[in-house]
């Protein structure tokens, strides 16, 4: 009884409320669409509905030793693509098994939140903060996977582990003069990546930005988005999604679309949303100060939901290069959207299993051996 009764008392069920309209708008656009889309959308749901209950009850604050080897397994696998990756779309980031494809940057995010949140759990921040040797050790954890990202090419999740990574160090603290040599850091050898890191297309999409050459996707993009109006379009008189001017609208570009059909003021209030999500979860890594299992899991997550939706929504109205990052929960595909589940379900985990149970103390004390 008591067990089942710290479930509902510590549960949250803001944050299951305040995505539940993201994946229900989701259902209606598609359905607008693709019919086999919606088919295909509505199985990932109600896998992903198994998969949050599943990963919920998993005690992941006292399995130390297996999420170690699961980042290790995530950093070999991306090691593999390189070897025997399958090539998509001008780029090798997929591992075929039997008739599944495994795209390793979405587990290794997963794996990147739950190692850190170990890591840092074992090995708090002083009061000042991180010094420079501690710095430099989850740094190397963050940057592996980004760099083996960044190879395949990705630069979109590897932008994504990135800034998931320090975003999440910056609330949790570190010295404030090894922030400022980062960023003088950064200016002076941004140029050199720019030259010698980032591929041709990815510097041609950069300039492209910067000289207002912009490309066929972004401007079906802002006719969409502008043919919105104030409040939107009928159903019959949104041409840019129903004909087909507007590319991957049930994807990358579903934003524009969603500004067709609902308008100025739709858009302010999903935007509103994802603010909310994003504040919503930074509340929690102040509601324990000693509790930094929830901490890094909570702002990983809102780093996500913050990146994710600024960057999609920045890349439909021409602010940013155009990259495959969808919009959370309401862009089509299986891969994003189970992964914000899993991650999800993480957090609820997290907080709602923040106190220790006696009756569960042998039964976890063995799991930590684990």
């Amino acid at each position: 009884m008591l067990f089942g009764s710290r479930i509902t008392t510590h549960f949250d069920y803001i944050l299951i409320f305040l995505i539940l309209p993201l994946i229900i708008t989701s259902s209606f656009l598609l359905n607008e669409t693709s019919q086999t889309l919606l088919i295909r959308q509505t199985s990932y749901v109600f896998l992903g509905i198994f998969i949050f209950l599943f990963v919920f009850f998993i005690p992941f604050r006292y399995l130390y030793k297996s999420v170690t080897i699961f980042y290790i397994v995530c950093i070999l696998l991306l090691l593999a693509v390189e070897f025997i990756g399958t090539t998509k779309l001008g780029a090798k980031r997929w591992i075929d098994i039997g008739n599944f494809s495994l795209q390793p940057s979405e587990p290794v995010k997963i794996a990147i939140v739950l190692f850190l949140a170990h890591y840092i759990t074992k090995n708090p921040p002083p009061k000042e903060g991180y010094g420079w040797l501690e710095f430099l050790k989850i740094s190397s954890f963050i940057l592996l996977p980004f760099i083996l990202i960044l190879i395949e090419p990705d630069l979109g999740s590897a932008i994504i582990v990135l800034v998931m990574g320090y975003g999440m160090l910056f609330i949790i603290g570190v010295h404030k003069k090894i922030w400022i040599t980062c960023i003088i850091s950064t200016l002076l050898f941004s140029p050199i990546v720019f030259k010698f890191v980032l591929k041709p297309y990815q510097v041609d999409r950069i300039m492209k930005l910067v000289n207002g050459d912009t490309s066929t996707q972004v401007q079906q993009s802002l006719i969409a988005v502008g043919s919105g109006g104030f409040s939107g379009k009928s159903y019959n008189e949104a041409t840019q999604a129903n004909l087909k001017f507007l590319p991957v609208a049930t994807s990358d570009f579903i934003f524009a679309h969603f500004a067709e059909r609902f308008g100025f003021i739709g858009s302010c209030v999903l935007i509103v949303l994802y603010v909310f999500i994003i504040l919503h979860l930074l509340s929690f890594c102040f509601l324990d100060s000693q509790d930094y299992f929830l901490k890094v899991i909570a702002s990983c997550l809102a780093m996500l939901f913050f990146v994710y939706a600024s960057v999609n929504i920045a890349m439909t109205i021409e602010l940013a290069p155009v990259v495959g990052i969808p919009l959370p929960l309401l862009s089509y595909g299986g891969s994003s959207f189970i992964t914000f589940i899993i991650l999800i379900a993480m957090f609820e985990n997290a907080t709602t299993f923040r106190f220790s149970f006696t009756e569960n103390k042998t039964f976890f004390n063995k799991l930590s051996k684990l």
